[in-house]
């Protein structure tokens, strides 16, 4: 017996990393404010092991979207693969050279650009795109921030969010 409706869990779900955060700084304040200098000390470590677990949990919450798109993600080992009902495929993030979001296509995707390889289309709210934020953010000079305020601003054109410095893209748009 289940006492949460499925969207309600799937949206606290979405933000577990931010609420564990605030727990762990609530801890630490409680230790710093509580029994004595003892645990004062690691009190203070749990307060900053929270805050820093908060951020990165809002920044993580912002990324997910709703599941339910069409294929499956997968990173392993510095290799994105997209397995879906009619294309997919496997790019390295070591020989990636551009990243964009296309948001002129429903659901909005991520097209990954490797030289010589065709792209690869991710669907934003394919199962699994989630663990696509932490193999972007190993990408030298991608600013997560843009990212973020892009993903959420739903743009209606296609977006550069980051490209490899040094390199110029010779692949053509067909859309």
């Amino acid at each position: 017996m289940t006492f949460f409706r499925p969207e309600a869990k799937a949206a606290l779900w979405r933000w577990r990393e931010a609420y564990l955060g605030g727990l762990l700084a609530l801890l630490g304040i409680w230790l710093v404010s509580g029994p004595g200098f003892l645990l004062a000390v690691p009190g203070y470590a749990a307060i900053a092991g929270g805050l820093l677990l908060t951020w990165l949990g809002i920044q993580r919450g912002r990324f997910r979207g709703p599941d339910g798109g069409t294929g499956a993600v997968q990173v392993d080992e510095g290799q994105v693969s997209y397995f879906g009902p009619l294309t997919g495929g496997t790019v390295a993030l070591r020989e990636m050279d551009r990243l964009t979001l296309e948001g002129n296509m429903f659901p909005a995707h991520w097209r990954l650009s490797q030289q010589g390889q065709p792209p690869l289309l991710i669907p934003v709210n394919a199962a699994g795109a989630d663990a696509l934020f932490d193999a972007f953010a190993a990408l030298p000079g991608l600013r997560t921030e843009k990212m973020l305020n892009t993903l959420r601003a739903e743009p209606h054109a296609t977006v550069v969010i980051w490209q490899r410095p040094n390199t110029a893209h010779t692949g053509t748009l067909l859309h």
